[in-house]
Order: structure tokens, then C-alpha cells, then sequence
């Protein structure tokens, strides 16, 4: 996100516009690949209370909230793209805050990875994570990455 200083993340966090909701899709590719046509869409609040779940030396990842929201509101899947975006903003409204913290930093991205999107990037997350007890490992050469290693031993179960 850009311009984050400038953003009301809370504001945007209790704004639920017109969810939750399930719609319908039709296209067979997105059919296919997330095996179903209902598809789910949770408001950003939901995001956070999820979030807010996991306590400290868990983890969990979008991709779980996800596979969470589906199966708790009847639908196939949850959409992917709100999904990341509603993280994110959870992850700042909580910093904006400073009291009453979301612990945002215990919700990765699939496969264990670290979110460059969460306020001060993947060295904040970084910090928080490894004063949790977890380990950061840093993969790539040129494109650098950071994971959680071994992450799913510490999975929250919803």
C-alpha cells in the first residue's frame, strides 16, 4: 500500500460495504481451481477477528482464514484478492492504533511466507516472530523472500 501515513485503517477496517456475502461464479477456470462456484467474501472486520484469534507461538496463514470463513458461512471458497487486502489493513489500523493490538504479524502468506505489506515490512514482522520463538529463514538470491521455517508445526487450528 502506498501512502499509509495518510490512510484512516480503521476506518476502512469497520467499513463493511456490502458484505458479508456469497456470490456466484461462472467461469470454469476459477471454478476449477478453487473447487466450487460460491464464493465467499468476509468483511474486513472478520479479518481482524480472526486475526486476533491466534495466540503467541501460533501462527496461521491467509489461506487458512480462507479455508475458515468457506467452511464456516457454507461456501467453496472465501475470495483471495479482499482476503490480502483485508490483512493489510487490519495489520495497519492496529498500528495506527498502538493500544489494542492485533497480533498481525502471526498471519502469514501461503506456504509460510512474511508480508512486506505489514507496517515496517518483513524486518518488523521479522522481529515480532522471532522474539515469538520462531525461526526466519531468506530464500531467493535476487528476488529475496522470508519464511517461517517449518511454520505448519505451529499452525492455529480455527
Amino acid at each position: 500500500m502506498a501512502d499509509e501515513h495518510r490512510k484512516d485503517f480503521n476506518a476502512m477496517l469497520n467499513n463493511s460495504k456490502d458484505m458479508p456475502k456469497i456470490q456466484i461464479v461462472t467461469d470454469p477456470g476459477t471454478i476449477e481451481k478453487y473447487g466450487g462456484d460460491k464464493m465467499y467474501f468476509a468483511p474486513p472486520i472478520d479479518y481482524d477477528r480472526a486475526m486476533r484469534l491466534v495466540p503467541k507461538g501460533r501462527l496461521t496463514t491467509i489461506t487458512d482464514i480462507r479455508a475458515h470463513f468457506a467452511k464456516e458461512n457454507g461456501a467453496d471458497f472465501t475470495e483471495p484478492i479482499t482476503a490480502g487486502i483485508f490483512v493489510s489493513i487490519a495489520a495497519w489500523a492496529s498500528y495506527q492504533r498502538g493500544a489494542d493490538e492485533t497480533p498481525y504479524w502471526r498471519t502469514l502468506k501461503a506456504g509460510g511466507e512474511l508480508n512486506p505489506k505489514y507496517p515496517g515490512g518483513v524486518e518488523a514482522q521479522r522481529e515480532k516472530l522471532t522474539a515469538e520463538g520462531h525461526t526466519v529463514v531468506q530464500r531467493g538470491r535476487k528476488n529475496l523472500r522470508y519464511y517461517v521455517e517449518g511454520y505448519e508445526r505451529a499452525l492455529y487450528s480455527f
